[in-house]
């Protein structure tokens, strides 16, 4: 674990200010001074979340002189959402998008990163706040899948969305009140597909960027799927489709 972390208040502040990928910091309880209030005012500028502990698990992190300040570094590298189009290309494809609006538990994210991962998707996009954390338990659970997916952070979904649609996209709500069968909505060309958080769906904001909202039909007693295993069936859809050609 201690290639992945950096201990120190300045040292963290110098990686956060150079650009590093910062899951988490832990620090310690009740710890203070100037040097301090300024890895704390940088963190709430850079959306970073930061945990207090006792003393003894920072310990347990690292023996090394940490000043009570820890940072977990991503475990992945990340990509902005304006190089998809250049990762699709290398590919010889056209872009196939997932946008995950807020999904929260960690399982869910690595097993639908790793259904899109299997179904050729190109990146996904995930809000920087509001979502699962990007971390060792969302990468075991994806198999691994993480660490070849391309994943775009945004501040803000509706303007990704939004920026992606103009540039000729094709936006694809995946929602159980979707008015068109899965079957039948067209994935090829530029396509995004949105999922929605476990308990809320894909937000009203978003649904009103939707070119097509898909739907799956039940036939049994529940009335929804589970969000990875519905992605899935969506993704090798969308996958059946552009493949076939």
């Amino acid at each position: 674990m201690q290639e992945n972390i950096i201990y120190g208040i300045r040292a963290v502040i110098e990686a956060i200010s150079a650009g590093k990928k910062i899951d988490k910091i832990v620090a310690r309880k009740a710890l203070s001074g100037e040097l301090f209030g300024e890895l704390q005012k940088l963190c709430k500028q850079k959306g970073i979340r930061m945990q207090f502990a006792d003393a003894d698990v920072i310990d347990r992190i690292t023996t090394a002189n940490h000043q009570g300040v820890v940072a977990m570094l991503s475990h992945i590298s990340y990509v902005g959402i304006d190089q998809i189009d250049d990762i699709a290309r290398a590919a010889s494809e056209q872009p196939l998008v997932l946008l995950l609006d807020g999904i929260t538990d960690v399982r869910n994210l690595g097993a639908i990163v790793r259904s899109a991962d299997c179904a050729g998707v190109h990146a996904i996009i995930v809000p920087e706040k509001g979502s699962a954390p990007i971390n060792g338990e969302s990468v075991k659970t994806s198999a691994g899948a993480m660490h070849y997916m391309p994943i775009c952070t945004t501040k803000n979904t509706y303007f990704a969305l939004r920026a992606l649609k103009d540039k000729g996209y094709r936006i694809v709500g995946a929602t159980e009140h979707g008015a068109e069968d899965y079957h039948k909505v067209d994935f090829t060309g530029p396509v995004v597909i949105v999922m929605g958080a476990e308990d809320k769906g894909i937000s009203n904001q978003l649904l009103k960027l939707c070119d097509q909202n898909a739907k799956i039909d039940m036939y049994g007693h529940i009335e929804s799927l589970n969000v990875s295993v519905a992605a899935g069936i969506i993704l090798f859809e969308a996958a059946y489709q552009r493949h076939k050609l």
